[in-house]
């Protein structure tokens, strides 16, 4: 088994939301790129959903092995709809749960039957998204995008066509950066 394959398989999909239902088809839309169709799930009008972080985390690792000229469009574009929900101006990493991995706990998962789904939305705060794990949702999805500057840089640097996003998307993470550090 592969380790995208691995780490694929140790997520409860169909227990995290998207923007449009479960997350039951992500493995598979990673696994043959489908990069338009996953941005829209876990992206939706400057919204990140319960997958996103765990879908940055499988694809940041898998462009790292990438060689520029394989990186898509498509792809890049994914990671600035993700980076461009991101207000860093509103962040405070004590609102934010300690690990991803907590994002995986019970509590926080919807449950195995899909039956309720419609009523559980209806809620105040649906589970998983009370404000300290919607805040962390976006809080390690910018600090995978930001882990990942030397990565961005590097196919930029390899792939003309895709270096006036990637020049955007480098702009947004440091000056969000910079806007953190004051």
């Amino acid at each position: 088994m592969n380790s995208l394959t691995h780490l694929t398989n140790n997520i409860p999909w169909q227990r995290l939301t998207t923007a449009y239902g479960r997350g039951t088809d992500i493995p598979r839309l990673i696994e043959t790129g489908q990069y338009e169709e996953l941005a829209s799930l876990i992206e939706h009008q400057s919204t990140l959903w319960q997958t996103t972080p765990w879908v940055l985390l499988i694809l940041l690792k898998e462009l790292a092995k990438q060689k520029p000229e394989q990186v898509s469009s498509q792809e890049i574009q994914l990671y600035l709809a993700v980076a461009s929900a991101i207000n860093v101006d509103e962040m405070d990493s004590q609102n934010a749960v300690e690990s991803m991995n907590e994002l995986l706990d019970e509590k926080y998962l919807w449950p195995e039957d899909e039956e309720d789904d419609e009523l559980w939305w209806e809620e105040e705060e649906p589970r998983g998204y009370e404000q300290e794990a919607f805040f962390s949702y976006f809080s390690f999805s910018y600090s995978l995008l930001k882990d990942s500057i030397p990565v961005f840089t590097a196919i930029m640097e390899g792939n003309d066509k895709l270096a006036p996003d990637i020049g955007e998307l480098l702009l947004m993470l440091q000056s969000e950066e910079a806007s953190a550090d004051e």
